[in-house]
Order: structure tokens, then sequence, then C-alpha cells
């Protein structure tokens, strides 16, 4: 009696993991994530970008009646919300797409550009450019028109930042 139920339990596993199997018309799209973010993270042989380096090159406190409040900081990105009257206007960001060559090839298409970086609008509410084909530079606003959000990207030092 024992014997059969090792059997059995032997038989459940063994189907469950055939169940499991790539070709399962059950897998999913995430099946192979761990994979890819192992991949992902270990494609470039750059040095990580430290934490406070982004900081100097958003737009300036008070720069056109703007007010810049810094809300994340660290490896490789970096964020600032931007007000106005005490009202947040628009969400700010540079990240490091060094390892995300699918961050870098959307603007394979961008045919718009600040200060000679192509520029993308995505979506009805941001607008980003990429900075010597690696930094991504961001402006997200609901309020804001995808021309308002490129003045502000001009704001920022796409020049200095392009030197790293």
């Amino acid at each position: 009696m024992h014997g059969r139920w090792i059997l059995v339990a032997a038989l459940a596993l063994g189907l469950s993991s055939a169940a499991c199997k790539k070709d399962d018309p059950k897998s999913t799209r995430w099946d192979d994530a761990g994979a890819v973010i192992v991949n992902i993270a270990t494609s470039s042989s750059a040095a990580p970008i430290a934490v406070g380096t982004f900081n100097k090159f958003f737009p300036k406190d008070g720069e056109g009646g703007f007010k810049r409040i810094y809300s994340a900081d660290k490896e490789n990105y970096a964020e600032a919300k931007l007000q106005k009257d005490g009202k947040e206007v628009a969400q700010l960001s540079i990240s490091d797409t060094e390892r995300l060559a699918t961050a870098r090839e959307k603007f394979d298409a961008a045919t718009e550009k600040v200060e000679g970086y192509p520029v993308l609008k995505v979506g009805n509410n941001q607008t980003t450019a990429l900075v010597n084909k690696r930094f991504q530079v961001k402006v997200a606003s609901p309020t804001l028109d995808h021309e308002a959000r490129k003045a502000i990207l001009a704001t920022f030092d796409l020049k200095g930042l392009s030197s790293l």
C-alpha cells in the first residue's frame, strides 16, 4: 500500500514538471523573466553611475519660476519633481540605459531633436530624449503638452550629461 502512494506521488510530480515546460500552451511571457533580467544586468561592462551624479544636470532651481525637489536618487537613476506656485507641474528623471538596449532602440525612429539629441513623445504625458546614445532624460506631466515638455528638456544640462 505504501509503495502505491510513492508511485502516485512520483507520477504527480512528473506530470506537473512536464506541464511547466516552455512549449506548454499555458506558459506565459513571464516564465523566462528571471533569465532575461540576469542577461540585462550582465550585458555591459560599464561602471554604474554613482548616486548623486545626475543631480547637477537637472534644471536649476528657480529657473522659469519653477522649484525643483529631488524625489529619488540611486545608482543609474535620479528623479525630481518640478513645482510652480506650490503645485507639482512635472516629474523629471535621468536614467542610464547602458544595460537596456530596448530603451535606446526606440529612439532610432525619432524625428524630433532637442539640442541635437533625439526626442520622442511617449503617450500623452511624457517626452523623453536620449543623450549620448546612453542617458534617457524624461519629462512627465499630465498638464503640459509635448512642446512645453520639450522646452523643459532644453533646460537640462544635456551637453554636460553627454560628457559622462
